[in-house]
């Protein structure tokens, strides 16, 4: 019995401190060994740490942010529930106020609710049941209802008379969903609420830069501080990638993974990074040292609830297509379920980005340093487009791509985007 001290343990890997994350307890709260009491985050991962012993939480070191070193208290523990409770001191007053408030809180609203209740009942009786008002913003001075062609074509379809529709838009205008509300309503209402434009909003909301946040936040200043980037944007024919998909997908037994097009890309880089070494490789700025390197390890950025990671997979070169498909969709697996391992978060020699059905025509992404490339996925579309002379419909992906000037030349990055590109055109190339 009596008041525990919890120290900051040592998480391993090195660590010497770590940030706190999130909270899971209060002062106040009892706690159970086991138990979750915080999460701190080092520089590779998030941890939660487990209560040591049963008892009510008496104070807590840190708030969401702040950087505790390993070996100083954490939070102390009162072992005493019992005594802490009483020691609180929250009975007697807590007795008191609610015996005192009580008595002047019906004596002081006893005499005003009388009189204002029926006299405020009284003037809004007249103006509610006043028909005019409710339609007035709906038919301007020249009597004419606003509202466009689609919104009258509607009404009729509906039988609605637009004059006893109440218009939200500018000048009274009806709008469809004024027209969807009355006819929703049975026409027991006037109209729709006010468009968001008519409200002015002046609310700030403070979010506090913890966490993965803030680690992000201080990668992607190093990477735009010390490397000067530059773009490169291709369009890729994926038509014949789509039906090689679409065949691989339909035969494939149950133990498989479902193909997209991710894996055929990484395939891709893995058999042609050979050709391109320096884009392939790590730049120690500091050391003045380009490391080129042999293995194919590409990051797969993914987004999580706590923020985006990068889970690696590793000597791709070395994988067939569903062995890169597997193990993609487990290490992004890991990743977004907070179960990835400090081996499956580091050791990236390329990095591949893809914001799947947002993605867009075209991004400029940001090099994760210290790698010298990184690749942009967009979403794949059908588009006309010109072969062999004729307008024919294609299905068309964009690329985006970024690399380190300083050690990867313009011509050397056009030239390792157009060699993929012949890949995924050519997707039999891929597994030659």
């Amino acid at each position: 019995m009596g008041n525990f001290v919890f120290k900051l343990p040592d998480i391993g890997e090195g660590v010497v401190e770590g940030e706190v994350v999130q909270w899971h307890v209060s002062v106040g709260d009892s706690v159970s060994e086991d138990d979750p009491l915080v999460d701190v985050m080092t520089d590779k991962a998030t941890v939660t740490i487990p209560s040591p012993e049963s008892g009510v939480i008496s104070s807590l070191s840190g708030g969401v942010g702040d950087m505790i070193a390993v070996g100083t208290t954490l939070l102390e523990i009162d072992t005493g529930g019992e005594v802490s409770a009483s020691e609180g001191g929250g009975s007697d007053d807590v007795d008191k106020p609610a015996e005192t408030t009580p008595a002047p809180v019906p004596t002081a609203a006893a005499d005003p609710v009388p009189d204002p209740v029926p006299t405020a009942a009284a003037d809004p009786v007249p103006t509610a049941a006043a028909g005019p008002p409710p339609k007035a913003p709906s038919q301007p001075a020249t009597g004419r209802v606003l509202a466009s062609p689609a919104v009258r074509k509607r009404a009729r379809e509906n039988d609605v008379d637009l004059s006893a529709v109440r218009g939200s838009g500018p000048a009274g205008r009806i709008r469809h969903a004024d027209l969807d509300a009355f006819i929703a309503a049975g026409g027991a209402i006037s109209g729709a609420p006010p468009v968001a434009y008519s409200v002015k909003r002046t609310e700030v909301t403070p979010v506090k830069v913890v966490g993965l946040r803030r680690r992000i936040s201080e990668q992607m200043s190093l990477a735009k501080s010390r490397i000067p980037h530059f773009s490169y944007f291709e369009e890729v024919d994926i038509t014949e990638l789509e039906s090689l998909r679409q065949i691989l997908n339909s035969t494939k037994d149950e133990t498989q993974p479902k193909l997209t097009y991710l894996p055929f890309i990484m395939l891709a880089l893995g058999k042609i990074m050979p050709e391109h070494p320096e884009c392939n490789a790590h730049f120690d700025d500091e050391g003045g040292v380009v490391l080129r390197q042999g293995a194919v390890n590409l990051g797969i950025a993914t987004q999580t609830e706590r923020g985006l990671y990068v889970p690696v997979v590793k000597h791709v070169e070395a994988m067939d297509i569903w062995n890169a498909a597997s193990e993609m969709q487990r290490v992004s697996g890991s990743a977004r379920d907070g179960t990835a391992s400090l081996d499956e978060l580091t050791g990236s020699t390329f990095t591949i980005t893809s914001l799947g059905r947002e993605g867009g025509l075209g991004a400029t992404p940001i090099i994760n340093h210290p790698e010298v490339s990184i690749l942009g996925v967009h979403k794949a579309r059908e588009m006309p487009v010109v072969k062999d002379g004729k307008i024919v419909i294609r299905r068309v992906m964009n690329l985006s791509s970024a690399f380190d000037h300083r050690v990867v030349d313009g011509a050397d990055g056009a030239s390792l985007i157009q060699h993929l590109k012949r890949m995924l055109e050519t997707p039999a190339l891929i597994f030659m």
